[in-house]
């Protein structure tokens, strides 16, 4: 007997938030197809029974076979590197590729489709506050070619809900917790702190959030939100010592003491990041994190929490949920 459920689709379901975007959707018994690259690492989607389509965002005709017959789209998928040697891959995947997937999704008639954005994409508070989704923000506000890219690609978005595609907008923060298979640049800092690679920190803070928390803000942003409005998928703002104290706890490694002057990092990561076009490889410390670690990322997500009651999970469980994964699967010890 055939499966008459509506298909949901979600893109970058092989990813850290997405994979949590489509356990949600199986836990409340959704009928889930993922658009997948050939070259994906299929690890995070082993087990799950969902329906996998082959193609990529920067090839429209298999956006919209993947597209047919869904009515619900969760567009995850993005490039997240902070260090590339062609740039322009940032801006195929996540401003054309966005693009591809908007145009199929009106030419499908969704009913409905949230859009991952980024608090990358979003202002940074100068006067000592949070920011939030009304900060003034500007393109040449934005700090490296990831985060230009997702401000042009969240444009997009913003401009087919003007035209009528009802597609909301979520920006996450600081997800953390399990999963994190690349892992993320955050990620990558709990895994250098827990393999005792982290001998100093810098004056610079992050708003964390439990990415189970982000999935499930996915949800509620696809059954609440407003289409063409932003919300931030956030909880708590802390600095950079922090986390890593919090993380000692955890652990029982001790946290770094010395604090670098941004100077130093700066001049760390341009001397990485340069040797990085000579061998090729990512850079220990990419330019563009250290220019953004010279500001504290800190936001206001209670617009999520008010009115589409994102849960927020203590940051501290979320930390210990991440610590025990990269654990338990090899990458530190």
């Amino acid at each position: 007997m055939s499966d008459s459920r509506p298909r949901v689709l979600v893109t970058g379901a092989t990813g850290f938030v997405g994979s949590h975007v489509v356990l949600k959707l199986l836990e409340r018994g959704e009928r889930v197809r993922v658009l997948v690259r050939p070259q994906s690492s299929l690890k995070n989607l082993e087990g799950l029974s969902v329906e996998s389509v082959r193609g990529d965002l920067t090839d429209p005709e298999s956006v919209r076979a993947a597209m047919a017959g869904c009515r619900r789209v969760f567009h995850v998928a993005a490039d997240y590197r902070l260090w590339t040697r062609d740039p322009s891959e940032l801006y195929r995947s996540n401003v054309q590729g966005t693009r591809n997937v908007l145009e199929a999704a009106r030419q499908a008639g969704v009913e409905r489709m949230v859009y991952t954005s980024t608090v990358g994409a979003l202002a940074v508070s100068c006067n000592g506050h949070p920011a939030d989704e009304g900060t003034p923000v500007r393109l040449t506000d934005m700090i490296g070619h990831y985060k230009r890219s997702k401000f042009l690609a969240e444009a997009e978005a913003i401009a087919a809900a003007k035209q009528g595609l009802p597609v909301v907008i979520v920006n996450p923060s600081t997800p953390v917790g399990s999963r994190d298979i690349k892992p993320t640049p955050t990620g990558q800092m709990i895994v250098d702190f827990l393999s005792g690679r982290m001998p100093a920190y810098v004056d610079t803070g992050l708003n964390l959030i439990d990415v189970e928390d982000v999935a499930e803000g996915h949800l509620l942003a696809m059954e609440k939100g407003i289409p063409g409005e932003r919300y931030i998928l956030g909880h708590r703002n802390l600095t950079l010592r922090e986390i890593l104290e919090a993380l000692s706890r955890i652990s029982g490694r001790p946290a770094p003491r010395v604090r670098l002057p941004a100077s130093a990092v700066m001049g760390v990561a341009a001397v990485s990041t340069g040797w990085s076009f000579v061998t090729g490889r990512p850079p220990r410390v990419a330019l563009e994190a250290a220019r953004m670690s010279r500001k504290k990322m800190f936001f206001d997500a209670s617009k999520a929490v008010r009115t589409l009651g994102l849960p927020q999970q203590p940051v501290e469980a979320a930390l210990e949920k991440a610590v025990r994964w990269f654990r338990r699967n090899g990458y530190a010890g």
